[in-house]
């Protein structure tokens, strides 16, 4: 197995239980596995394969993004002063031109945009099956790249006629939508440890699917080991009003009514959570997705992320779609955490850069349901990131180069580990051609948005 020594790197941020940080930090990876974490003096004399040196370098646990729409990205700045419900009907006229090829080509784009943010792992919400679409088209981009991916077989049923948002044609039939989640399943699913791919059950949101594939879809899930289920769910006011016309309830009752609650579940958004909704969460051990830029996109609202924390519910984040957000940033999602719960709470101390870090690598390997990402110990998957140090950027910042990384502008890395394999280095992608990438995704946007 090869070996890889990280060494004299100038701050290591491990996000382990004791949240060591470590001057002169080393770090020894065989394979795909962090085998120890420690300083230079104790580790840099072990014999490797490949040893680097990292004076200039702050080096995290890879960042962990909980929802994204990646086809999204061919249709940024549209309906730019929308609510959440005129976006996606102005929008939904344009995705019916999606195609495999789009899927492919705006998911590699996607990834790339990530990895170079800092992401290490994603999940993804794909919920429109049109010309021949399948899951299949992003699940290729994240095997082509090497990332690790969480993808979940979103699926809409209801559409206008039955009193949901899409049209009728975006819509799929309820017994497609379960054998084709049943097929991906059974087709990519790995949930052994350092699994690169897991599946997740995706019924979209209330206002698109019925109560009955909600229920359908939990037991599906649940038929499978590691299966988790995602939704969007309070994510504004409308999303509110809805649920209490159409089904008598808030939101937060609605999960809990057809099995959408527990240690199995995260829900996008949660921006009009009550303190009750809350409680609920907390008590059922369910996570949330944080999306801050989507949700000051369209006007959502802040999200009550301190006080979903101070109650222990699980919290990562989430970039959500790059036509709501229109970007795809992670460390920037963070950065946008920290301060969005600053201005909520009108409090300067309301969320310190190393707690927004926290919920970006931790709290999202917590939600996603891993225990080997989102820290940097012995025994973790060897995923990691780090950013120059000596940058315009980082200038004045070198006594706290953490809190610089959120407090400064954001930085792409300079390199990135996944699985113990080197997918940036020196700032640039490895295994994708980003030049050419850019040009075949600009056509497929043009031809979607020209429809």
């Amino acid at each position: 197995m090869p070996t890889l020594l990280l060494k004299n790197i100038g701050h290591l941020v491990t996000m382990d239980d004791a949240r060591r940080e470590i001057k002169d930090g080393a770090l020894f990876i065989r394979d795909n596995v962090i085998v120890a974490v420690g300083t230079t003096a104790e580790l840099g004399n072990q014999p490797a394969d490949e040893v680097r040196s990292l004076p200039n370098h702050v080096v995290l646990p890879g960042l962990v993004n909980t929802h994204h729409h990646m086809f999204q990205n061919l249709t940024r700045a549209i309906a730019q002063e929308h609510e959440l419900f005129g976006w996606l009907t102005t929008l939904y006229q344009i995705w019916r031109g999606l195609t495999p090829d789009m899927i492919y080509t705006s998911a590699k784009v996607a990834m790339t945009e990530l990895i170079l943010s800092g992401c290490t792992t994603s999940s993804d919400h794909l919920y429109l099956y049109l010309n021949g679409a399948l899951i299949d088209d992003e699940i290729r981009a994240a095997t082509d790249i090497g990332f690790r991916f969480h993808p979940t077989r979103g699926s809409m049923s209801v559409g206008e006629s039955k009193g949901g948002l899409p049209p009728d044609d975006l819509v799929q039939d309820e017994n497609l939508i379960l054998r084709d989640t049943q097929r991906a399943i059974e087709t990519f699913h790995d949930n052994n440890r350092y699994s690169m791919l897991r599946m997740g059950v995706a019924p979209t949101a209330p206002f698109n699917v019925s109560q009955d594939l909600m229920r359908e879809s939990a037991a599906l899930a649940r038929s499978y080991k590691g299966v988790r289920l995602h939704t969007h769910l309070a994510e504004n006011i409308n999303d509110i009003l809805y649920s209490e016309e159409k089904f008598g309830m808030r939101p937060g009752q609605y999960a809990e009514s057809v099995g959408w609650l527990g240690e199995d579940v995260w829900h996008a958004h949660c921006v009009q959570l009550d303190n009750i909704e809350i409680d609920l969460f907390a008590h059922t051990h369910t996570g949330v997705a944080h999306c801050p830029c989507s949700n000051m996109r369209l006007a959502s609202g802040i999200a009550p992320v301190r006080r979903m924390l101070a109650k222990g519910v699980r919290v990562g984040l989430g970039v959500d779609g790059s036509a709501s957000n229109d970007s795809g940033h992670l460390l920037n999602e963070a950065r946008q955490a920290m301060l969005l719960q600053r201005v909520a709470e009108t409090n300067p101390a309301a969320m310190s850069a190393r707690q927004a870090l926290e919920i970006a690598t931790r709290g999202g390997a917590a939600v996603l349901g891993r225990d080997d990402i989102g820290q940097l110990r012995e025994g973790y998957a060897a995923d990691l990131v780090g950013w120059r140090t000596d940058t315009l950027a980082f200038t004045g910042a070198w006594h706290d180069v953490t809190a610089g990384l959120l407090f400064a502008t954001s930085q792409d890395v300079d390199f990135s580990i996944i699985n113990g394999k080197t997918i940036v280095q020196d700032g640039q992608m490895v295994s994708v051609d980003v030049p050419v990438l850019i040009e075949q995704h600009t056509q497929f946007s043009k031809t979607l948005i020209r429809g």
